[in-house]
């Protein structure tokens, strides 16, 4: 194995596969949302998007219901 690599001539790829995985939409979100989101996202070091995504997933995987009162 080599000790180092020249990595400058290496082209950038997209992932084949996120188009099967993630779908673009559109959504309202409240700018408070938006910002609760950026600070957290802020603080993690994690794109606020992400963040939205992981929250979501959770909720869909756990089956969570709205409780309104």
């Amino acid at each position: 194995m080599r000790t180092e690599y020249d990595f400058s001539k290496l082209k950038g790829h997209k992932n084949p596969y996120a188009q099967r995985l993630k779908k673009q939409v559109t959504i309202r979100l409240g700018k408070d949302i938006i910002e609760y989101f950026k600070s957290m996202g802020q603080e993690m070091d994690v794109p606020y998007q992400k963040l939205i995504n992981l929250y979501l997933r959770d909720c869909a995987q756990s089956h969570r219901k709205l409780h309104w009162s």
